[in-house]
């Protein structure tokens, strides 16, 4: 019998994928140094694999997410544009491997005497909340906006979240000071029209600039998330895309004026490079791989191109914008799904306790709203990942972790490829494989192919 290992030979005409019917439930491509010499594993390199299993992972899921398994016969035909995918996925593992480095430069504080000043909407809760505190922590003067204030009437439509937790944005101010910074509430229902302008025209007027705008304000639908569109009518699109995209475009309307402004005043200061003004739009990996429902996807990648399209038209006047992507976020919401027993089935089985807490994404952006105008404008436009984000500038989140993207090897093989590959194989993989798969990023281009996961077709 053919050994399990044996699963792909990569031709001289790049024209055909060599996959063994034998074991259809382990087809695993295992790079070692001579999968990386010839593109090939082979029985009889099966203990040099194992002997060096700590450059060996499956990419099984990629693999079959761009296709690859198409055919039950002993070849599969795969066209040459697939074929370059596959290359393209391998290079970039390999670049990473070997490794690069790019330098970055960041200004340690603000060198103007005046504070900088932030808004952050949605600031009361979840993302938007861990932005704000950590904008304290950085010194900033931070007005914290939300629907959720301890004056008002309780908020129809919120999630739940476990009792005693005063998530308004008066705490989220109040934090903001204990922290060093400057905080201020603003109770603020973004999704009425005319609300975020009246709030943003009050803060230039007091504070004569703004530095940072982040959109975090999103609602959710009182209906179940996951279904076909047709059966979700418009409710499901105005639920997640009234605030999500069309109060985000409102609050970029309002602040460009104003942070232009501010970055004309500040070039005119000592330093030429300090950091710009930023607006950061939260957005999600919904914008680049199927997740939840159609109308989701849709608005997520509407917001991460808004903010490529206004850094065209920001860049000449000294405006940075960037799209974030938090991964699996333990927020205060979806810790009390846990708690009530209903998170395993919103979310596919997947295991929050090693999701990253709101601080995560707080610390990214105070870390980009630092970096110099140079180095912040040649990134202008792109989507930032919180977690790679974290790599590359070096900084942990809130229990001193660094988790995995989730675009990354080390958390899509876990979480998607090894429970199908056990639930075909009929046994476990082995820990072993388990504990030695690698933090390397898939590219874009794969990540995004390919048909959704089989949770999300609940």
């Amino acid at each position: 019998m053919a050994e399990p290992w044996l699963n792909l030979a990569i031709g001289s005409s790049l024209g055909q994928l060599f996959v063994p019917d034998d074991h259809p439930a382990l087809r695993l491509l295992v790079l070692s140094s001579g999968a990386c010499r010839g593109l090939s594993v082979g029985g009889k390199e099966r203990s040099k694999a194992k002997d060096k299993l700590g450059m060996t992972i499956g990419v099984w899921g990629i693999l079959k997410g761009c296709g690859a398994f198409q055919s039950k016969g002993r070849a599969a035909r795969a066209s040459p544009v697939m074929i370059g995918r596959i290359l393209a996925a391998l290079a970039a593992i390999l670049l990473s491997t070997f490794g690069c480095s790019s330098a970055l430069t960041m200004s340690a504080a603000p060198s103007s005497k005046t504070r900088r000043v932030a808004v952050v909407t949605g600031a009361s809760r979840g993302i938007g909340r861990g932005i704000a505190l950590e904008l304290g922590s950085a010194g900033y003067r931070v007005y914290a906006l939300g629907r959720s204030s301890r004056g008002g009437e309780p908020v129809e439509g919120q999630r739940p979240v476990a009792d005693g937790l005063d998530l308004t944005v008066e705490s989220a101010a109040d934090e903001v000071t204990r922290r060093g910074g400057s905080g201020e509430a603003i109770p603020c229902d973004v999704s009425r029209d005319g609300e975020i302008e009246r709030a943003l025209e009050r803060i230039y007027e007091e504070e004569k600039r703004l530095d940072l705008l982040v959109c975090s304000a999103y609602t959710t639908p009182d209906q179940k998330i996951r279904g076909e569109f047709w059966t979700q009518g418009m409710e499901m699109w105005d639920a997640v895309n009234g605030v999500g995209l069309r109060q985000v475009y409102a609050a970029c309307l309002a602040a460009a004026p104003k942070m232009i402004e501010t970055a004309r005043l500040c070039n005119g200061g000592e330093s030429k490079n300090d950091p710009p003004p930023l607006i950061c739009l939260v957005s999600s990996f919904g914008g680049k791989s199927y997740t939840f429902n159609v109308a989701y996807g849709a608005g997520k990648a509407a917001v991460d191109r808004l903010a490529v399209d206004m850094s065209y038209q920001l860049r000449k006047y000294g405006v940075a914008t960037t799209s974030l992507y938090p991964g699996l976020v333990r927020t205060e919401a979806n810790l009390k799904m846990v708690e009530d027993g209903t998170w395993d089935e919103a979310s596919g089985n997947l295991d929050l306790s090693q999701g990253e807490t709101p601080a995560f994404s707080g610390r990214a952006v105070a870390k980009l709203a630092s970096l110099s105008k140079d180095a912040m404008m040649a990134r202008s436009g792109n989507v930032e990942v919180v977690a790679e984000l974290a790599k590359e500038l070096d900084f942990v989140d809130a229990d001193g972790t660094r988790p995995a993207s989730i675009r990354s090897l080390r958390y899509l093989l876990p979480n998607f490829v090894f429970p199908q590959v056990e639930k075909e194989a009929g046994k476990p993989v082995p820990d072993s494989v388990k504990d030695n798969v690698p933090d390397f990023l898939v590219p874009w281009s794969v990540f995004s192919l390919g048909p959704p996961p089989e949770v999300d077709t609940r």
